[in-house]
């Protein structure tokens, strides 16, 4: 049903109409109001239009500048042009990213943080070949109490390479702008510590360990 409806939205050229949920993370979140007839089309309309209405030029030239950091990393990785010319970031992938965000961060002004891991595991997959993002398993599961990291489904990021293959939530204006403009950190690990209910940012295994242990 999908598929031929919403044509004129430039930033979905790069999204499969393959199944129900494929506006997954353009639906902007926000207050709208609706009449009570409104049709599910007139919904998703006002829905994508107000993405539309954020996503603006400027935050289209964030993609590029993007894309001109990440190369950095890739280069400083050790990877060849050809690698990174096919590695380049989309709006789809920002937005994939951005979706993670929203629902790894414990608060917004963790966003940044969170995004510079993403960023850190996706240029360096030599080293770490996963994101490890638990929200991908609870957004293929639905159960957000017993996450099972061995269940296959491509959405485990800590069994398959990679972004997700679609975004995980709707994010909003603030994870949106993390995935575009990471911290320039060397993370990457994170662990939530309940006592404070924030996360714990950490540069080696070992010292992610060690938090973890305590």
């Amino acid at each position: 049903a999908m598929t031929a409806q919403f044509e004129n939205y430039w930033w979905l050229k790069d999204v499969k109409r393959d199944h129900k949920y494929c506006l997954e993370g353009f639906l902007f979140p926000d207050t709208y109001e609706f009449y009570t007839n409104a049709t599910a089309k007139h919904v998703f309309q006002k829905m994508l239009g107000r993405f539309e209405d954020q996503f603006d030029e400027e935050l289209k030239e964030y993609i590029v500048t993007l894309n001109e950091k990440l190369a950095e990393k890739y280069r400083r990785n050790g990877y060849g042009q050809d690698y990174i010319d096919s590695h380049q970031m989309k709006l789809i992938d920002v937005i994939k990213v951005a979706s993670m965000i929203e629902k790894e961060s414990a608060h917004t002004g963790e966003n940044y943080d969170v995004s510079s891991v993403i960023y850190n595991r996706l240029t360096n997959q030599k080293a770490f070949p996963y994101l490890q993002i638990d929200a991908t398993i609870v957004y293929a599961t639905g159960d957000s109490e017993n996450i099972d990291t061995s269940f296959d489904t491509p959405y485990n990021t800590y069994l398959y390479g990679g972004l997700p293959p679609t975004p995980i939530s709707n994010p909003g204006l603030s994870a949106i702008l993390a995935a575009l403009s990471p911290a320039d950190t060397s993370y990457y690990y994170y662990a939530l510590n309940p006592a404070t209910n924030e996360h714990k940012f950490s540069q080696t295994l070992q010292e992610h360990q060690n938090f973890l242990n305590s």
